[in-house]
């Protein structure tokens, strides 16, 4: 399953980068893609999106505590 998301409050390429190599490497990912300019988020799952995009939350947050992920 493909979905993109926006990221709101993305403030920096760096963090953006960040984001992207934790979301990559959580279970279930088979891509993720955060484009710092766009402020967008493509993310591809092998399971249950659901499930998935619940650990995603908590890494954005720990990463950029700013940045929300809208649904």
């Amino acid at each position: 399953m493909r979905k993109v998301f926006d990221l709101d409050g993305l403030d920096c390429a760096n963090c953006a980068a960040k984001i992207e190599a934790a979301i990559q490497a959580l279970p279930g990912v088979k891509n993720a893609s955060v484009t710092f300019m766009t402020q967008k988020l493509v993310l591809e799952t092998e399971e249950n999106m659901d499930d998935v995009l619940a650990e995603v939350k908590k890494l954005v947050a720990k990463i950029e505590p700013d940045c929300e992920i809208m649904d």
